[in-house]
C-alpha cells in the first residue's frame, strides 16, 4: 500500500515524458519543407522576405531576442535585446552579466549593419570562467531557435555550405528582385553548386532542389568547432578541407569541386557559429584566413575562385596566449580585426554559490550528500577573496570590498562607489581560484566523508589541503590562499552559523527582533526631531534612549560623527515604506536587520551559552539543545549532523569571548 502512490507517480511522470517525446517529434516532423527553386520562391519567400536573407549576425541576434521575449507568452521581439536577450544564460551562467551584456550587444550592433559585423569576436578570459559555456549556449540556442517558425532556414539541397537558395539569382535580376521584395540578395554559389546546375539542370535554376535546413553541431549544419591539438602539426586542411584523391580517380580532375573534400570547419559553420578554442594556438596563417573570411566573407582555396560563406566567427582563449600574443608586434593588425570581449571570474559570492550548486547537481557523487547552508557560500567567500586586489583606500579591507561587490550595505560606500571602486583594478577576477579548484576539493571531501553530510568547516578544511598538496603554487601563495580562508571563516561563517544558532535557540526571534526595531525607529525620530518620548507606562516624558540607539549601532561600527547620516537614512527608508502602505520591518533595512539581531545575541550570550555547553546538561537543559538542533534541521536547512557541528562550532566561539 504504501508503494502504490509512488508507482502512481511514477507512472503519471513516464506517461508526461512519453507525450512530450510524441509532440517534439511531431513538431520537428511537421516544420520540414522541400521544393524546387520556382515553388520555394512562389510559396516561401513572400511569407518573409527579411528572415529568408537574414545574414548569421542577423540570426543570432533574433535567436537571442526569441529566447529572452519566449519567456513572456505572446511577447513580440523588443527592438532592445539587452534585457531580453539574458533568457538565454540565465539558468547557466552566473555573475558576469557586463561580459554577457557586451557579447548581445556585439551581435545587436553586428545585426544593424555595422563594421562591427567584419571583426572577429573573442573572449578572453581564465580557465573555467565561462566562455565555453557561453559558446555552447549560443549553439544551442541556434538549434533549437531554427525548429521554430521564426528560426525557418531554407538552404539549397545538397549544398555542402548550406547557401541560401537566393544565390541562384542571377546578378542581372537582383535589382529586380530588390525592388520586388525590399531586401538585398548578396553571395554567390559555391563551387559545387555552380557545377551541379550546369551538369544536373542544363542550367535551369528554377529546378534546384531547396530544402529547409535545422542547425546541428552534431550534423554539421550551421555550427562548426575547431580545436588545434598540436599548433606545430596542425593542417589548415581541418579549415577548408583538400583534394580527396579517391574522387579524383572518379572524375579526372583535381579541380573538379566534386572531388573535392567538404569536411573543413568553415563548410560546416556556414551561416550560422564557428567556434574556435584556443585561437591564439593556431599558425598565423590559420588567423589570417580566418579575419579574411569574417571582414570578406569568402575564403580562397586552390584550383577554386573564391567561396563564399557567411558565418560569426566566435573564439576563445585565456590569458597566458593573449599576453604572448600581444608580445609580437607583427600581430598588431590582427588585433585590429578583433573585438575582444573580457570573461572574468565573478566578484559576488553569492553568485558564485550559484555557480557551484549547478556544477554539484549535475555531479552524482553529491546526490546523496548533504551539504550545510553556508557550505557553498565560504568557499565561494574564499574564492573572490583570492580574485580581488587591495583597494587604494585604507578603510577597505578584502571582506569590507568583497561585501560591497555583493550588494551588501556597508557604511561610507554607495553603489556608486561600488563602481568607482571596481574602476581601480581591471584585472580583477581575471586570475585566483578557478570554480572547478573548488568543486575538485569538495569532490575530494566527499569521498572522505563516512556521514553524507558536509559542513562549513569540512570544507574550509577541503580547501585548506587542496592548496597544501598544489604542486604548482609556492609557499608564498600557498600562505595567501591560506590567510583567505582564516578570514572566510572569522568574517563571514563566524557570524553566519552565530545567528543561526540564536535564531533557532529563541523561538520568539523574529518578534522580539521586531519590537526592538520599532523602538529603535522611535528613538531615532525623537532624536532627529529634538523631542522627549513619554512611557506607556507611567505616561512621564523622558530623553531619547541614546545609550540603546548607540549600543545598536556600534554592532555595524558606525561612528559617533557618521551615526546622524546613518539615522537619517533610516527614517527615510521608514517613510518610504509608510507612503507605499507598507509596515517597516527587519527586511526593509538589511544593515539594520544584522545590527539588531547582534544586538539580541549579545544580551542573551550568557543564556546560549549555558544552553550549548554544558558538559553534563539536566532534562531541562538536554530538552533545549535538541530544540535548537531540531530548529535547525527544520527551519535553516541543517541535517543532524551539521547541527551538532554547529551547535559545537558556536560553543567553542562563545568560550573564546
Amino acid at each position: 500500500m504504501n508503494n502504490e502512490p509512488e508507482t502512481t507517480d511514477g507512472a503519471q511522470s513516464n506517461a508526461k515524458f512519453l507525450r512530450a517525446l510524441a509532440a517534439f517529434t511531431q513538431r520537428h516532423r511537421t516544420c520540414h519543407w522541400e521544393g524546387t527553386f520556382s515553388e520555394f520562391v512562389e510559396h516561401v519567400l513572400p511569407q518573409d522576405p527579411r528572415n529568408i536573407t537574414r545574414n548569421s549576425h542577423e540570426y543570432v541576434w533574433d535567436m537571442l531576442r526569441w529566447t529572452g521575449n519566449r519567456l513572456a507568452e505572446g511577447e513580440t521581439p523588443s527592438e532592445g535585446g539587452r534585457a531580453s536577450s539574458s533568457g538565454l544564460f540565465r539558468h547557466d551562467l552566473f555573475g558576469v552579466d557586463q561580459a554577457l551584456e557586451r557579447v548581445v550587444d556585439y551581435f545587436k550592433t553586428a545585426a544593424a549593419g555595422s563594421e562591427v559585423g567584419r571583426r572577429l569576436l573573442l573572449l578572453l578570459g581564465p580557465p573555467s570562467g565561462g566562455k565555453s559555456t557561453l559558446v555552447i549556449l549560443l549553439k544551442r540556442g541556434l538549434e533549437e531557435y531554427s525548429h521554430t517558425d521564426a528560426g525557418a532556414r531554407y538552404a539549397l539541397k545538397g549544398c555542402p555550405v548550406h547557401e541560401s537558395p537566393l544565390h541562384l539569382v542571377p546578378h542581372t535580376l537582383r535589382a529586380n528582385f530588390r525592388e520586388t521584395y525590399g531586401v538585398d540578395v548578396t553571395g554567390e554559389l559555391c563551387p559545387l553548386c555552380r557545377a551541379r546546375l550546369e551538369d544536373e539542370f542544363n542550367g535551369d535554376f528554377l529546378k534546384c532542389p531547396v530544402e529547409r535546413i535545422f542547425i546541428s553541431e552534431a550534423g554539421r549544419v550551421g555550427v562548426g568547432t575547431y580545436a588545434p591539438h598540436d599548433p606545430t602539426t596542425a593542417d589548415i586542411a581541418d579549415l577548408v578541407g583538400s583534394v580527396d584523391l579517391s574522387k579524383v580517380a572518379v572524375y579526372g580532375d583535381e579541380g573538379d569541386p566534386r572531388a573535392w573534400s567538404w569536411s573543413g570547419a568553415v563548410y560546416a559553420a556556414s551561416r550560422g557559429l564557428l567556434e574556435m578554442i584556443e585561437i591564439l594556438k593556431v599558425k598565423r596563417e590559420f588567423l589570417y584566413l580566418l579575419l579574411t573570411l569574417t571582414q570578406e566573407k569568402n575564403v580562397k582555396v586552390s584550383r577554386f575562385p573564391l567561396i563564399y560563406l557567411d558565418e560569426t566567427i566566435l573564439a576563445h582563449t585565456n590569458l597566458a596566449e593573449f599576453r604572448k600574443f600581444l608580445q609580437e608586434a607583427e600581430n598588431e593588425a590582427l588585433l585590429d580585426r578583433m573585438v575582444i570581449i573580457q570573461v572574468p571570474y565573478t566578484l559576488s559570492y553569492r553568485e558564485e554559490a550559484r555557480i557551484y550548486k549547478k556544477l554539484i547537481s549535475a555531479a552524482p557523487a553529491f546526490r546523496a550528500v548533504h551539504l550545510d547552508p553556508h557550505a557553498l557560500h565560504v568557499a565561494a567567500v574564499f574564492a573572490i577573496l583570492t580574485r580581488l586586489h587591495a583597494s587604494e583606500r585604507r578603510d577597505l579591507d578584502l571582506p569590507k570590498k568583497l561585501r560591497l561587490y555583493a550588494g551588501e550595505d556597508l557604511e561610507g560606500f554607495s553603489a556608486m562607489d561600488a563602481e568607482r571602486i571596481r574602476g581601480e583594478s581591471p584585472e580583477e577576477g581575471l586570475s585566483g581560484v578557478s570554480p572547478r579548484f573548488v568543486i575538485n576539493a569538495l569532490s575530494g571531501a566527499i569521498s572522505k566523508s563516512n556521514v553524507h553530510s558536509l559542513t562549513s568547516m569540512e570544507v574550509l578544511l577541503a580547501l585548506k589541503d587542496a592548496i597544501e598538496s598544489d604542486a604548482r603554487m609556492d609557499a608564498k601563495q600557498k600562505r595567501s590562499w591560506v590567510d583567505f580562508l582564516v578570514a572566510a571563516r572569522k568574517d563571514f561563517y563566524n557570524r553566519w552559523v552565530k545567528e543561526d544558532v540564536h535564531k533557532a535557540l529563541f523561538a520568539s526571534f523574529e518578534g522580539e527582533a521586531q519590537t526592538l526595531l520599532d523602538k529603535y525607529l522611535d528613538e531615532v525620530e525623537a532624536t532627529l526631531d529634538n523631542r522627549q518620548i513619554e512611557d506607556p507606562m507611567t505616561g512621564e516624558l523622558r530623553q531619547p534612549d541614546e545609550r540603546f540607539l548607540r549600543s545598536v549601532e556600534e554592532k555595524l561600527s558606525i561612528s559617533e560623527s557618521g551615526k546622524t547620516t546613518f539615522r537619517q537614512e533610516v527614517v527615510r527608508k521608514a517613510m518610504g515604506a509608510y507612503k507605499r502602505g507598507e509596515k517597516f520591518t527587519l527586511g526593509s533595512h538589511a544593515r539594520l536587520r544584522e545590527a539588531i539581531e547582534l544586538y539580541l545575541f549579545e544580551e542573551r550570550r550568557d543564556v546560549l551559552r549555558l544552553v550549548t555547553s554544558a558538559s553534563r546538561p539536566d532534562e531541562e537543559t538536554r530538552k533545549k539543545v535538541s530544540a535548537v538542533a531540531h530548529r535547525l534541521v527544520e527551519e535553516y536547512g541543517y541535517d543532524p549532523h551539521s547541527a551538532q557541528e554547529a551547535l559545537n562550532y558556536v560553543t567553542t566561539l562563545l568560550s573564546q569571548e
